[in-house]
């Protein structure tokens, strides 16, 4: 046993003594193949041809010319009712208070409705806005100036009708988790543009979505794609300021260190995930000034902090919205944003798709009208996607469990609206269509699978050819459907 203990400490010993001498250009000539090199070739002595310089990337690089270089992703946790918003139903409002007809509930499944609910009408008014006559509730009277600018798809449609499993499968694929999610899935094959800040930054507003931080886990790709979670008050990036009596210095000289020993254990075992450790240790040390500069938007000028509605120093999907266009503006290739407050169940006094959903709309109208604006007055809008748009829909029935007065919908996952702009997509087109009490898609239905496609089409990547190897079998975001929707592209 102490002959054992005795190896042991001197094994110890001497692979700090190599790592207190052993240099960087001696790890690379003892990595010149396979992943160590084509890996820490991009991250320590510039990019390989088509590689991130974080580490793993496909080698190939976009599959063809790109529409887009980065996504900004509005996601409105809870699910929004298309009802009260884009899909304007005269029917449904001339049936409100009737039993809901009961074909449209046999074999059916619902997260709440039992028994036979009675049918809602919409609780917001209707206008027909811009050149292209869409039809915007007043719940969102800026938007409504800007339609012209979006593409509405009205028959959106999903597998999923519970709010975890739905925003898994709207973000990564599966209902299930351990799958990457998108933006992890668009740094793999493309990276970022600014070495340092990360490629997939992630923005939260009114709370976490409910799927928690999974949703923007990397599943079983390199941890380095995962989503980085920034804040906009306080401390950016938890932990990424130095502890006190630390300076940049000493905190370079530590992490050289600790990288020269992941170096050697990389020799030892090949484990690509301590390529990954490596990259993010140098990453977090560029991240600790660039991060605070792109985050601080007080030095906006005061034109467009009117624009967007910000109060510096908040947490606000305003400023959250502002934060995006910063972020893809220095590079950052997909910014994801997430509001919660969109479950309108109708649970209490302010919730519902009454006042509660009213207060929502306003809460996120001049933020997301803004972003628009300013995007394209810089020229950004072309090169920059948007898409907007919930887990799911909302029934045309009501499903109100705590008593009258309290007007809410049931989840509803085969009819719903999203909205894209910017990024090589039609401006002031509606795509697909609903029955006249939307309850059904009944033209150019589209997939969750398909919205997955279009994105990375936009970007340059053909969804059936971005996949990942795991547990034998190659893998990819679409797994293993989806169409491009061709009609929505310039």
């Amino acid at each position: 046993m102490r002959d054992k203990t005795k190896k042991s400490n001197i094994y110890r010993e001497s692979v700090f003594k190599q790592a207190q001498y052993n240099t960087r250009r001696h790890f690379l000539r003892n990595c010149m193949s396979g992943l160590g090199s084509l890996a820490l070739g991009g991250l320590l002595h510039g990019k390989s041809p088509g590689q991130s310089a974080f580490g793993f990337g496909n080698t190939q690089g976009p599959h063809f010319a790109p529409r887009a270089k980065s996504v900004i992703f509005l996601h409105m946790a809870g699910a929004p009712s298309q009802l009260e918003l884009f899909d304007y139903k005269p029917a449904l409002e001339q049936m409100d208070g009737q039993l809901c007809p009961p074909s449209l509930l046999e074999g059916k499944r619902f997260a709440f409705i039992d028994g036979q609910p009675m049918m809602l009408g919409p609780q917001a008014k209707f206008a027909q806005h811009g050149a292209s006559g869409a039809w915007v509730s007043d719940y969102l009277p800026e938007f409504s100036k800007l339609v012209d600018e979006v593409t509405f798809l009205k028959a959106m449609h999903t597998d999923e009708f519970n709010h975890a499993p739905a925003q898994f499968f709207m973000h990564s694929g599966s209902p299930r988790t351990g799958r990457p999610c998108m933006g992890s899935w668009v740094t793999y094959g493309l990276g970022s543009e600014n070495e340092n800040l990360p490629g997939f930054v992630v923005l939260i507003s009114r709370g976490g979505p409910t799927g928690g931080k999974r949703l923007w886990g990397s599943g079983f790709l390199p941890s380095v794609h995962q989503g980085v979670q920034c804040r906009s008050k306080g401390e950016p990036v938890l932990n990424l300021e130095n502890p006190r009596d630390i300076d940049p210095e000493l905190r370079r000289k530590s992490i050289d260190i600790i990288n020269k020993v992941n170096e050697l254990e990389y020799q030892e075992s090949h484990d690509p995930e301590i390529i990954t450790r490596i990259s993010q240790y140098e990453l977090a040390f560029r991240m600790q000034a660039a991060v605070p500069d792109v985050m601080n938007i007080d030095d906006e000028p005061d034109y467009i902090k009117e624009l967007y509605g910000v109060r510096p120093g908040e947490v606000s999907f305003s400023n959250n919205c502002l934060l995006a266009r910063r972020l893809v503006e220095k590079g950052v290739r997909f910014v994801q944003l997430y509001d919660r407050g969109w479950d309108a169940h109708g649970a209490g006094p302010g919730g519902g798709v009454g006042p509660g959903m009213r207060g929502s709309c306003a809460y996120i109208d001049q933020g997301m009208s803004a972003l628009l604006i300013d995007l394209k007055q810089r020229g950004l809008l072309d090169e920059t996607l948007i898409v907007w748009g919930g887990e799911f829909g909302r029934t045309p029935m009501m499903e109100a469990r705590t008593g009258k007065g309290f007007l809410g919908r049931d989840h509803h996952n085969q009819a719903f609206t999203m909205w894209m702009a910017g990024g090589g997509i039609k401006q002031g087109y509606t795509h697909g269509e609903t029955d006249e009490i939307g309850f059904y898609g009944t033209r150019d239905r589209v997939h969750i699978h398909d919205l997955q496609a279009t994105i990375l089409h936009q970007l340059g990547l053909d969804h059936e050819r971005l996949t990942y190897r795991f547990q034998g079998r190659d893998f990819r975001l679409t797994d293993v459907h989806g169409h491009v929707v061709k009609d929505i592209i310039a």
